[in-house]
């Protein structure tokens, strides 16, 4: 190989007019001498630069290759499990649950629940002088990539967001949660969730699945407090029957707790009234929901099997039958629709060939398609039926999972509030009769609105 000082080099001099006659003027030369000692400092420079972006770009392609493939078998991709796992000790590329961290992960979500946000979370933690994450990290003697703050309880609203979001704690895999735009780029981007791929069940879960979908409920009903600071559990989760709207919480402190009061949002709009003014009391609110969460208790956990029947959940063997039954319905149209692209095929290169006229081709292939149309909308049914029957006895057994814990509910608190209820909608007063009354329908978690009929034929024992 030759040397650098043996390459050659083209160099570009410039000669004006003026000094064409004169040979080499003192501009040309200086001009020479300027441009040869720059090729001697810098020549080579931008060919081990290009060699060098070259390498990089290679060696990148390369890492996301391996990481893409990691990702896709559903392996962790992330160097250290999240703050509530570590490593497990036989098995380095699984992860198990580190009970103390783990504690204060459910205690974040259970302080959730009782309807406070990350501000007031980290606040809590702060005050009972809980050690934030890195500096957790820290004291188990682990290495972490997250700055250690001076003070090691001060807890952040983002931290605790972050815990309050991450699907990780129901014992899934989360992959290829962020992206980079390029390899010369440090700054990660957040993928969209249909880009994510998720893999169930792959470690010991820390939060159950009921307590996370309605954590992230609570999470897009966000509550603020009053200029007063007083704040009720049901801001968020109380709106309007008519409009759909949420139900302002209304206070002075100069009020008692029977003032305390909800109205509509939109009730009074640019000074226009635009839906009926929809008002109740918080404490009749609380009173009221808490004697229907009483009844739905002792109607589900009393009459269990006809609450089933009367959900149309059915007894688990009836279920069975039918989705099998719909299953097997599924299999064949999908047989069939196979087969009518065989025979579409077959008639199709008949009539190309002369054996079959072109009417008659033209009759078979409409009978074929109208047949393929309506076995393809059976199939989207079948589907959508299968999933709702699946989804529905689920979300029975779920609720009644749910009735249980609460049998001796003597205390409406935020916490049993946000695990049962989903909305609470208050209708206009009517007062034809001269008295005050006021329809309050209550939307709970995973069965919707359980009509009055249901709960009193349950309660009276004539559901069949």
């Amino acid at each position: 190989m030759l040397r650098q000082s043996d390459k050659i080099t083209a160099l570009y001099c410039r000669l004006s007019r003026d000094d064409e006659l004169q040979g080499d003027s003192n501009s040309i030369v200086n001009h020479k001498a300027i441009l040869s000692k720059y090729a001697k400092e810098n020549d080579f420079t931008p060919f081990l630069n290009i060699i060098n972006e070259w390498y990089c770009r290679d060696t990148s392609k390369k890492i996301r290759a391996v990481m893409k493939s990691k990702g896709e078998a559903g392996e962790h991709l992330c160097t250290n499990p999240p703050y509530g796992y570590i490593k497990d000790t036989d098995n380095p590329k699984q992860w198990a649950v580190d009970e103390d961290a783990a504690e204060i992960v459910k205690r974040i979500y259970a302080l959730c629940l009782e309807g406070y946000g990350p501000t007031q979370i980290a606040r809590i933690l702060k005050t009972d002088k809980v050690l934030t994450p890195a500096a957790y990290w820290q004291a188990q003697g682990k290495m972490t990539n997250q700055p250690i703050p001076e003070n090691p309880y001060h807890w952040v609203s983002d931290t605790v967001a972050t815990i309050l979001e991450k699907k990780d704690y129901l014992g899934h895999t989360v992959n290829f949660k962020t992206f980079k735009k390029s390899y010369k780029s440090k700054k990660k981007c957040y993928n969209p969730e249909e880009k994510q791929l998720v893999f169930e069940n792959t470690h010991e879960a820390i939060i159950d699945t009921d307590t996370w979908e309605r954590v992230q409920e609570l999470r897009k009903n966000k509550r603020r407090p009053t200029r007063t600071g007083k704040t009720n559990m049901f801001s968020g989760i109380v709106r309007c029957a008519d409009c759909g709207e949420k139900l302002y919480y209304c206070t002075s402190r100069n009020f008692e707790a029977r003032q305390d009061h909800f109205i509509c949002s939109t009730s009074r709009l640019n000074g226009k009234e635009v839906c009926p003014t929809h008002f109740i009391r918080a404490v009749m609110l609380e009173q009221g929901v808490l004697a229907h969460m009483r009844l739905v208790i002792a109607c589900v956990s009393n009459h269990e099997e006809r609450f089933r029947k009367a959900m149309g959940a059915k007894q688990k063997a009836e279920a069975k039958k039918e989705l099998a039954a719909k299953r097997r319905q599924l299999t064949q149209a999908e047989r069939r629709i196979e087969e009518l692209d065989r025979l579409f095929k077959r008639i199709y290169e008949d009539n190309a060939n002369g054996k079959i006229s072109d009417s008659r081709f033209q009759m078979l292939s409409d009978d074929y398609e109208q047949e393929q149309t309506e076995l393809q909308e059976k199939l989207l049914q079948l589907n959508e039926e299968i999933t709702q029957q699946e989804e529905q006895a689920e979300n029975i057994d779920r609720f009644i999972s749910k009735v249980r814990k609460y049998l001796d509910l003597d205390e409406l608190t935020p916490a049993v509030l946000n695990d049962m209820v989903k909305a609470v909608y208050v209708h206009a007063s009517d007062k034809s009769n001269g008295a005050r009354e006021q329809q309050v329908d209550i939307s709970y978690d995973l069965v919707g609105i359980l009509p009055a009929a249901l709960l009193y034929d349950l309660q009276n024992g004539e559901t069949a």
